[in-house]
């Protein structure tokens, strides 16, 4: 069974052969793709990387997370699966969608979004990223101890 790694902040000149280099001594039997932008065609920051087990997968994080690639330090970690059910999309959402505010383009669906006709979402029922949600609540301790001292 093979282990997909998500590898991000990758820089926007970077190309396929370049990540390639950069993983080279890791041997054959890796497999990168970068995600570039269809107008561009340059990176738009992120990839993925596929090893054969979770062993591979633990000694790639180990060795290459932090790796400086042409100024970036890159992040590696291994990728949630996507899943196709838009409600279990929203509970879980893969690293590349939640740097970019946990929104996804998709080709087809609701196009009245992006023309401004879409109703606002309940706040109440948006949950923050788990993996701010201590640095969030601080956030709004910080404030309400503000909004008390005005």
């Amino acid at each position: 069974m093979s282990v997909r790694l998500y590898v991000g902040n990758l820089p926007e000149e970077l190309s396929r052969q370049e990540l390639e280099a950069v993983f080279a001594d890791a041997g054959d039997t890796i497999s990168t793709k970068i995600i570039t932008d269809r107008k561009t065609n340059k990176c738009r920051g992120f990839g993925f990387v596929t090893v054969k087990t979770d062993e591979e997968a633990d000694a790639f994080i180990e060795k290459f997370n932090g790796q400086v690639v042409k100024d970036s330090p890159i992040k590696i970690e291994k990728a949630l699966p996507r899943s196709k059910d838009k409600g279990a999309d929203e509970q879980q959402t893969s690293p590349a969608t939640s740097n970019s505010g946990g929104r996804r383009k998709s080709g087809g669906g609701n196009s009245k979004s992006r023309r401004g006709g879409a109703t606002t979402p309940d706040l109440d029922s948006v949950q923050p990223d788990p993996r701010w949600a201590q640095e969030l609540e601080k956030l709004k301790q910080l404030l309400a101890a503000q909004t008390t001292n005005s």
